[in-house]
């Protein structure tokens, strides 16, 4: 269900309210890229037909320069368009900017195929298989980010390195830690809940300057969707405030930034699938155990995914509650998978991922 109706988006720009429509597509790395249009040529325009966008997009490194060897897109083949095809379910306000209304676009080729290696494409065809095999898959992240008392300028023009975090000791939990920096905090929470985001809870973590904002759990589709604009409306936010913040997975020597996965499957009508009152000990059924069995199996080339940087491999420390072995464990925070819940909320939560995951390849 869109934050925001198409009427509704008419009406606002009838009255003046919304002046502009981020168009945005993810890229390789997870961050939004896209257009800001002027509203009456969304509504006369893109709306019906959709916007282009170099294909180069899907082909570039975390500094946006291009990388060879795709097939998709290469300077031999002339970097041409794609098509952003807006995706009206996920219209939102953009509270924190004035005048802006925002919602995501799927990737296609002028011809109305599907880029197949667009990450929402591909995340898109798991969800239609695993519909096809009768299920559907429920999903929660937890991003963790540290926050700094500089500017992104003044990080920037200090090479990232001797910034001052918003907390200069351990808020694991802390109230008192959490209060510094209320402001930014709260501001983030509302922002995302004005654009359509169940927020439930926001608390310290062990790096100082490091928090969390936890949002409840949907489906596959919209909370990954509702993923990658948090990610983005929290930078920008930070930014408007005079604050940095970043959710690199090891921004230095402490403990990184996580982003752990909450996941579990329902039947196609909220069947419980994973879950066997006759198993007395985990109360898993079949289903549950052959899923736990399979990223046991194939966690070590998933970490490509869960770990798409050099960066992110050194957040895999001992002793700093990231993950160094391919185990499992109920409520076992010091495994790689844990199973956590019961009966309904029975779930196995990922702790591999770090901060800098694209949601969609999960």
């Amino acid at each position: 269900m869109a934050a925001l109706s198409v009427d509704q988006l008419r009406k606002d720009i009838t009255d003046k309210k919304i002046d502009t429509v981020v168009v945005a597509m993810t890229d390789m790395q997870g961050r939004l890229v896209g257009k800001r249009l002027d509203a009456n040529y969304f509504l006369s325009d893109v709306l019906k037909h959709g916007t282009e966008g170099c294909n180069y997009l899907l082909a570039v490194d975390v500094d946006m320069n291009t990388v060879p060897g795709y097939e998709m897109s290469s300077w031999e083949k002339g970097y041409s368009d794609l098509a952003m095809v807006p995706d009206t379910a996920t219209l939102r306000y953009i509270p924190w900017q004035d005048g802006a209304a925002l919602l995501l676009a799927d990737v296609a080729w002028l011809d109305h195929s599907d880029v197949v290696a667009s990450p929402r494409q591909i995340l898109r065809k798991q969800i239609k298989d695993l519909a096809d095999a009768g299920m559907k898959a429920m999903v929660g992240t937890e991003l963790e980010f540290i926050v700094y008392n500089n500017s992104y300028e003044q990080a920037w023009s200090k090479g990232y390195k001797d910034l001052t975090p918003a907390n200069q000791y351990n808020v694991d939990y802390s109230i008192l830690g959490g209060s510094r920096i209320e402001p930014l905090l709260r501001a983030i929470r509302l922002g995302m809940s004005g654009a359509g985001m169940n927020v439930e809870s926001v608390k310290g973590e062990c790096n100082f300057g490091q928090h969390e904002i936890a949002f409840k759990y949907a489906d596959a589709l919209t909370t990954c969707d509702n993923h990658v604009i948090y990610k983005n409306g929290a930078k920008e936010i930070a930014a408007q405030t005079g604050y940095a913040l970043t959710f690199m997975a090891k921004p230095n020597l402490r403990e990184g930034n996580s982003c752990h996965i909450h996941l579990s499957f329902r039947g196609l009508k909220d069947e419980l699938v994973m879950t066997d009152d006759k198993d007395k000990e985990h109360g898993l059924s079949d289903v549950g155990r052959s899923f736990i069995a399979g990223q046991l199996k194939y966690l070590r080339e998933l970490a490509l995914f869960y770990a798409p940087n050099i960066n992110s491999y050194k957040r895999y420390v001992p002793g700093s509650f990231a993950p160094t072995a391919i185990r499992w464990g109920r409520d076992n925070r010091t495994c790689a998978l844990r199973l956590v819940g019961h009966g309904q909320s029975l779930r196995l939560e990922n702790r591999a991922p770090g901060g800098d995951v694209n949601p969609y390849w999960y």
